[in-house]
């Protein structure tokens, strides 16, 4: 009976949902208009960062047989997470800095928002089934392979989806039942869920209690695995014999640790400012929020690349591989190139 309930009003909701005919209008940074196209610049050269950078780690890891682990895998989900974050996001961004094109529609708005709310809460669930496999490595090494099946992978995969799924879903309903009188402009760089509830000229009181419980459970229960998961990882690192097999161990979680700096920490700031810094400048507020969707979809790859040692040496592979064949190129005669052709 409460399930039934609960879909008469999600129908009911649906039924009574105001078809909005005029569009919205995303105001960017607000006080900085003059500064769009400049800003434009470092944002664009960061997505080109993240979108090559995040492709070609997948791309080693795809090609690299050795790379097939669960290790791998799951970073691989890290890097889809943030690749469909990234696109969901900034180039409309780029679009709004460059031609000034605020407009977006309801219903885009909606596919907006769900889509950088849903993959926000996959990224940090994937960093929390990282953390696990980082734990069995470390503390049940013997039963790694027993463990961290593919099947077993498939299933965490399932788990991801599903939870932000269900999560973000009632975002876009619970905006879409609300009455927008007149005021169309959001101020945001996207589609944030409070941003646009707050233009409504209804009660948006459940927007906001639901808007406020999701970020903390999904961020309390996962920084809570998280902190449990490295807690026994720790304990088991320093009980190993030498230092040099510490160390060894130490380096494997690295690039996970920073993994999750790079993504909580802005996460952190950028909730703090958009629910307690009324006091603060609304520019100030928007590039947090904004960078929180362009520092670690950007970051995730390099980190990997640089501290893993399997990605780093087939990717200078691959760099030098790349400038040998331009050299050789470069260094060939003009008899060699007449006769080539």
């Amino acid at each position: 009976m409460p399930c039934n309930k609960f879909l008469l009003v999600i129908m009911s909701n649906l039924s009574r949902a105001n078809q909005i005919s005029s569009p919205f209008f995303l105001i960017g940074i607000p006080g900085m208009e003059e500064m769009h196209v400049w800003i434009s610049i470092p944002l664009c050269c960061m997505y080109i960062v993240t979108i090559s950078a995040n492709i070609t780690v997948l791309l080693i890891i795809k090609a690299e047989r050795r790379l097939h682990q669960p290790m791998y895998l799951l970073l691989s989900m890290l890097l889809v997470t943030d690749l469909v974050q990234s696109n969901a996001a900034i180039p409309k961004m780029l679009l709004l800095f460059w031609f000034k094109l605020r407009e977006i529609t309801f219903e885009e708005c909606l596919v907006q928002m769900f889509f950088i709310h849903t993959f926000a809460v996959m990224g940090s669930s994937v960093l929390v089934t990282m953390a696990f496999d980082r734990y069995v490595a470390i503390c049940h090494p013997l039963r790694y392979s027993s463990i961290l099946t593919n099947s077993m992978i498939a299933k965490m995969g399932l788990i991801v989806i599903m939870r932000g799924t269900l999560l973000v879903f009632p975002y876009p309903l619970l905006v879409r039942r609300l009455p927008f009188c007149g005021n169309h402009i959001i101020q945001q760089t996207y589609c944030e869920h409070m941003a646009v509830a707050k233009l409504s000229c209804g009660d948006f009181r459940i927007n906001s209690v639901y808007g406020l419980l999701v970020p903390l459970l999904v961020v309390g229960l996962d920084t809570t695995c998280l902190t449990v998961s490295y807690t026994m990882i720790i304990m088991a690192v320093l009980r190993l014999p030498n230092r040099e097999a510490r160390y060894k161990v130490g380096n494997t979680c690295a690039a996970h640790v920073g993994v999750i700096l790079v993504f909580y920490v802005p996460a952190f700031f950028s909730f703090i400012s958009q629910r307690f810094g009324a006091s603060s400048a609304p520019s100030v507020q928007i590039l947090i929020s904004s960078l929180y969707l362009i520092i670690p979809p950007m970051f995730n790859p390099i980190i990997y690349g640089i501290i893993t040692k399997e990605i780093r040496k087939k990717l200078s592979k691959l760099i030098s591989q790349k400038w040998l064949e331009e050299i050789q190129s470069w260094c060939r005669t003009p008899r060699e190139i007449v006769w080539s052709k």
